[in-house]
């Protein structure tokens, strides 16, 4: 996807369009694809850093970055999400190479933490997390939890 372009931006510097859109996505996907009834807004999207993926102005994947403390002591990437009509194009890669590289800008030298669907774990071991937890369930769906050393992070 040669076109995809990547914005990080702070919760308070998101047009209400952009949150619309974001919050649509992760809805469509989470929720309704994934039948998980589950509580989305759970008071962390104020102080996160929001990646969004664009193709001509559209977002067709996202990102929520956390810092430190906030849901694991290290800094973790989560709600990470393509649009069906990307699946498949090298978007949720492109996309995590941006987020890798957002949390390295803000947060340099910290290892990553991710809560990673578990049915995914061979896609994250391609970007160098490593499995640190036995799956468990969230939300009905397996996962496990997966870190990215901060010494060898690299997007």
């Amino acid at each position: 996807m040669d076109d995809l372009q990547f914005q990080v931006k702070t919760f308070s510097e998101l047009a209400s369009e952009q949150l619309y859109a974001l919050l649509k996505l992760r809805s469509e996907v989470f929720v309704v694809e994934q039948d998980c009834v589950y509580l989305d807004l759970d008071d962390r999207d104020q102080q996160a850093s929001h990646v969004l993926g664009l193709q001509q102005g559209a977002l067709v994947c996202y990102a929520r970055l956390l810092p430190p403390g906030s849901r694991f002591a290290e800094p973790s990437i989560g709600r990470v999400v393509s649009a069906g009509s990307v699946r498949r194009a090298g978007c949720g890669r492109q996309l995590m190479q941006a987020a890798i590289a957002a949390c390295q800008q803000q947060w340099p030298g910290q290892d990553i933490r991710i809560s990673a669907q578990q049915y995914l774990e061979a896609f994250y071991q391609s970007l160098g997390f490593e499995t640190c937890s036995a799956p468990y369930l969230e939300d009905g769906i397996d996962h496990v939890e997966m870190r990215l050393p901060g010494d060898s992070a690299t997007a």
